[in-house]
């Protein structure tokens, strides 16, 4: 939705929209991609804000680590949606020349190293959604991969072992399609 809504900001080049958007955006990653420094929960969004609200809405999690997504309980296909969508949108602010990486460098950092590392096969411990995944991630890991280690110089070994894995990255048939072609080590 929200990525939506920052394209059709930028082809009205409507300020008014993006501004709105960009908001958003900014409202709804840290609701999304929990890192310790929130706190011991992750951060509510909109009346979503007591401890069994966000335990409820996080999908029955109530231990968080770096990384950890509000779907990732629910599967690795959605949570793949969401960090797409937070990576395209960052693309496009800094296409648009108002970057927002910096702002989010750290929880989408963390959120594809975390995810990365169970789509690699690693074992999940049981304080993560009972000792269960949904695995699926996806051809997500590019762009923000791309962005964060290329440009930015952050080193990511799980994300890039996933990465250069699922190279050429294809299409989830929705709106993830051949990132390996337009992100992979391109500095630019």
């Amino acid at each position: 939705m929200t990525e939506a809504a920052i394209g059709i900001a930028v082809f009205l080049e409507d300020r008014t929209s993006w501004d709105r958007a960009t908001a958003m955006f900014r409202a709804r990653v840290p609701a999304y991609l929990y890192v310790t420094a929130d706190g011991a929960l992750p951060k509510g969004i909109g009346s979503i804000d007591t401890r069994t609200e966000i335990i409820n809405y996080w999908q029955g999690q109530s231990t968080f680590a770096d990384g950890l997504s509000q779907e990732t309980c629910r599967d690795f296909t959605h949570t793949g949606y969401g960090i797409s969508a937070i990576s395209h949108i960052a693309e496009t602010t800094r296409i648009q020349g108002a970057d927002v990486y910096p702002e989010i460098a750290d929880r989408l950092r963390h959120a594809l190293g975390f995810h990365s590392r169970y789509q690699l096969g690693e074992g999940v411990p049981s304080w993560l959604c009972g000792g269960r995944l949904t695995l699926g991630l996806g051809p997500v890991t590019e762009v923000g991969y791309n962005a964060l280690h290329n440009r930015m110089g952050i080193a990511m070994s799980n994300t890039q072992r996933l990465t250069e894995q699922s190279r050429p990255a294809g299409s989830n048939n929705l709106f993830v399609a051949w990132e390996t072609l337009t992100h992979a080590d391109n500095p630019a």
